[in-house]
């Protein structure tokens, strides 16, 4: 697949899954790519992560696990594509389709909107339950501001993970590029933790994700500050100026990008001193604004979430026609 055809795909796949998502009855019946990848993710950690190797013979067995699961997903993503881009233009349709499935606009949106809801209708309860979620800190240990705070984090951080990077390479490398991405992400999100099981095994992992999310980490800054720019209740300014003091400072190499630039567009802090479970963890702060968020706070975030999503996808959609511009 050319580039022009993986970026008119990545247009296709973009618009699908604004507009329908993908359908809960269809997660119901067969799960979900990522939902596969993971059950091939726990049986290599079973086959291969032994407590009682080494913790370098676990870092070489790791490294090994996530060689054979790039190798198995990427050789059945191939498989698909070649046989569905045979059979002409309902095949392409069909692979934009499946390639929907590897992005996350629409669900982030509605279970980051859900926890400003759930503060509005329900209180901190309503907003700790909906919070507790998609971020993985203690939802117990969040006041109104600390929920507001995660939520808006959450939202900076997976618009990068979930959405601007498979997408990039989806536009990169086609939807094996794609789906290989997800296997990734995937792995790091299951395996890549400092435990004692995985500390270990799930290095290759932690820091192949680390690598494969560097440019899209970058992007989606620099989309946040251009939504910035469009919206007369957030700053491009202190954007930029959170980006460049604050972002180096985050634990993770990637994630303080869209979170300070999320964090000085809306005039907030973010990140900062967290609890996972019952440990503190003694992050910096991104941006110089106020920490005392609300759920107003998250609806001016969404507001710069649904920007960037538009300008990521005309991006999408100008970069086919420069590349057919450039060849004609």
């Amino acid at each position: 697949m050319s580039w022009s055809d993986s970026f008119l795909v990545l247009v296709l796949a973009l618009a699908v899954e604004a507009a329908f998502g993908y359908p809960g009855r269809l997660y119901t019946r067969i799960g979900h790519p990522v939902t596969w990848i993971g059950r091939l993710i726990k049986a290599l950690d079973r086959s291969f992560n032994r407590e009682t190797w080494s913790a370098g013979r676990r870092r070489a067995a790791g490294l090994l696990a996530l060689l054979v699961l790039l190798a198995v997903t990427g050789l059945a993503a191939r498989s698909m594509e070649f046989a569905l881009a045979a059979t002409g233009p309902i095949g392409f349709c069909a692979i934009a389709v499946l390639a929907s499935s590897l992005l996350a606009q629409r669900s982030l949106h509605e279970h980051v909107a859900a926890v400003s809801t759930g503060l509005r209708e329900h209180g901190i309860e309503g907003g700790r339950a909906a919070v507790s979620m998609i971020v993985g800190r203690n939802p117990q240990s969040l006041d109104e501001a600390g929920v507001s705070r995660a939520a808006i984090e959450s939202l900076a951080e997976n618009f990068s993970d979930g959405i601007v990077a498979p997408a990039f390479w989806l536009g990169i490398g086609g939807p094996t590029g794609a789906v290989l991405y997800k296997a990734a992400n995937t792995a790091d999100s299951m395996i890549g933790h400092r435990t004692p099981r995985h500390e270990a095994f799930g290095w290759a992992a932690a820091r192949f994700d680390d690598l494969v999310n560097l440019p899209a980490s970058r992007l989606t800054a620099l989309l946040i500050v251009i939504a910035a720019a469009l919206n007369r209740n957030a700053s491009p300014r202190a954007a930029l100026r959170a980006l460049f003091r604050d972002a180096r400072h985050h634990r993770s190499p990637n994630a303080g990008w869209p979170e300070a630039a999320m964090a000085g567009a809306l005039g907030l802090r973010l990140a900062g001193p967290r609890i996972y479970g019952n440990v503190r963890v003694e992050d910096r702060w991104m941006g110089d604004g106020r920490a005392d968020a609300t759920a107003q706070d998250i609806d001016r975030a969404l507001v710069l979430y649904r920007t960037a999503c538009t300008l990521l996808f005309g991006l999408a959609l100008t970069i086919p026609m420069l590349i057919w511009l450039i060849a004609s």
